[in-house]
């Protein structure tokens, strides 16, 4: 008996959101396809039903996982130093799997297939211009943008990646007031 679109189509979204999850967790090479068919409770053979490659589930996960932050975005528009201490905060840091993709992802990405650098750079420059456009009229708006968004995915990447807890919240605490510092 086959699969109805609506089956296949749940089950691919299923086989993304754990995929979107598991990548921040673990990196993009960090899980294998079959781990995250798996945890999605199928067969590893049943993988190219769905994907024509690993390198779109990895784009596709991606996208997925920037929904995560949209709310950050939007927050940007209208209380950029709300958005900023959602962002640069412990509660991030210790949630890496529902976090931002683009603070986990950051280095892997970076070795990723074009197609997810396409969307990745796609987003990051919304982001800045987002950012830049809370500034008022200055001719640094860009630049300013640039530095504290930056920052604040520098500060999240090194705090998870540092073992001393009271590090990791130093570089938190510091970033976090610098940064403010810069959009007041």
């Amino acid at each position: 008996m086959g699969h109805s679109q609506a089956d296949k189509q749940a089950t691919h979204q299923r086989i993304v959101q754990v995929a979107a999850r598991r990548f921040r967790e673990r990196g993009i090479d960090g899980i294998s396809v079959g781990d995250i068919m798996k945890e999605a409770g199928l067969t590893v053979g049943g993988f190219y039903k769905h994907f024509e490659s690993r390198d779109a589930l990895v784009t596709e996960a991606f996208i997925l996982a920037l929904q995560d932050i949209e709310h950050i975005q939007e927050a940007l528009k209208t209380a950029p130093q709300r958005a900023i201490s959602t962002y640069v905060s412990e509660s991030h840091r210790n949630n890496v799997g529902r976090g931002c993709p683009i603070s986990a992802l950051v280095n892997d990405v970076a070795r990723a297939p074009d197609a997810t650098r396409e969307v990745f750079t796609e987003r990051v420059s919304e982001i800045i211009n987002l950012l830049a456009q809370s500034f008022s009229e200055t001719e640094d708006a860009q630049d300013k943008a640039v530095m504290i968004f930056s920052t604040c995915v520098g500060s999240i990447a090194l705090a998870r990646a540092v073992k001393d807890p009271s590090l990791s919240n130093k570089i938190i605490e510091g970033a976090l007031k610098e940064v403010l510092k810069m959009v007041e």
